[in-house]
């Protein structure tokens, strides 16, 4: 396959970047993992931050803290990354999948509210809120939710590092745990890591201690003395990682602005395209991590011709009740969830990021409206 003019997505590398690898590369005595946390922690505004290998293991350790055992439930979004159910799966739990808002893609509280009504049980023990691209929830309301019906809050913010709720940044809003991911789908950085962040002094004490193989040590003993006193994982992030992703959050506030800069210049020039809808412009706290359009009609064959016009698309998400896996396992239909199969016949991911050049940008709106002058 012929490279992208415009791909999806670019990672970009600062000099801080460099500057944070080359300290790491030297051996120069600072902890970047251990930076890292603290930064991360004062900036989202959260008590406690660690450090994963990926946004993935986030999740996993996050299942782990709040001690998921087989047969509990854990509720989530329909139209979420195979990550979410994956995690939940590993527990031998039980995912239950909720539908959607026609508008956001995130998923619809009213339905999550009435499934949570009607399905009270000490086996439910979490709902896991995903904001799509940014774009948060309701989470007063989810988080009223938890209380009333004694399930715990995670949130899955793998597109929502430096978003904002009411502003307030996630990660400080009233979640249990809140899960980010520094590479996250289709978004790919050149390295890999994740972050666990809560306020809950016990929760940040087992995830800790489940991060290392729930190995312990005495202080006064010699190193390679240790004990295991429970089943942990390594979810370590390293050290070279670490001290590129300090830069990237650094650096973030900045881009999030660039981006919704970006998405106002796609609205401003698609906003009456034939064919081409576009995402919602109310909502200034959005972020942009992702710029969602909607294609009313053979949307693949729409992408194609945007590849073959040298620009990238993505796809968030093929709804987890499609997937052959979970289809087969809980004999899940295809209309089970309505607005999400409707959204996924139509969504595509437009390419957003903070070096995109306002050039660049003129490019896919160009491709766009000549791609759609042509159709029927």
């Amino acid at each position: 396959m012929k490279s992208l003019k415009i791909p999806f997505s670019k990672y970009e590398s600062s000099r801080d970047a460099h500057s944070n690898v080359s300290d790491a590369l030297d051996g120069e005595d600072i902890c970047q993992v251990a930076e890292l946390e603290s930064e991360f922690a004062s900036y989202v505004g959260a008590d406690y931050a660690l450090a994963t290998s990926h946004g993935t293991s986030a999740l996993h350790l996050a299942m782990l803290a709040l001690d998921l055992k087989r047969g509990d439930k854990v509720v989530c979004s329909v139209n979420a990354y195979p990550n979410v159910p994956e995690v939940v799966r590993h527990f031998d739990a039980e995912p239950v999948f909720i539908d959607i808002d026609a508008d956001s893609y995130n998923i619809n509280l009213d339905k999550l509210e009435t499934y949570l009504e009607e399905n009270s049980s000490k086996k439910l023990k979490a709902v896991v809120i995903t904001h799509l691209g940014g774009a948060t929830v309701d989470l007063e309301r989810v988080y009223k939710m938890g209380k009333t019906y004694g399930v715990k809050i995670v949130e899955d913010a793998c597109d929502a590092l430096g978003a904002t709720y009411k502003e307030q940044k996630i990660g400080s809003t009233g979640a249990d745990i809140v899960c980010f991911n520094f590479s996250p789908h289709l978004k790919k950085n050149i390295c890999n890591g994740g972050m666990l962040v809560t306020n809950d002094d016990e929760i940040m004490e087992r995830a800790r201690l489940l991060a290392n193989h729930a190995i312990v040590r005495d202080e006064d003993s010699l190193e390679y003395i240790y004990d295991v006193v429970d089943i942990g994982n390594d979810y370590s992030l390293s050290e070279l990682n670490a001290a590129y992703i300090r830069a990237n959050v650094m650096d973030q506030d900045t881009n999030i602005k660039r981006q919704q800069e970006i998405a106002a210049m796609y609205s401003k020039e698609l906003d009456g395209v034939s064919h081409v809808t576009i995402p919602n412009m109310e909502n200034i706290e959005n972020s942009f991590s992702l710029y969602i359009i909607k294609i009313d009609k053979n949307r693949d064959s729409f992408a194609v011709e945007l590849r073959d016009a040298g620009v990238g698309t993505g796809l968030h998400y093929i709804p987890l009740h499609l997937l052959s896996y979970y289809k087969s396992k809980y004999a899940l239909r295809v209309n089970d969830y309505p607005v999400a199969l409707r959204s996924y016949q139509q969504v595509l991911s437009l390419p957003i990021y903070s070096n995109m050049s306002d050039s660049e940008v003129k490019t896919v709106i160009s491709k766009i409206k000549s791609i759609a002058k042509i159709r029927v």
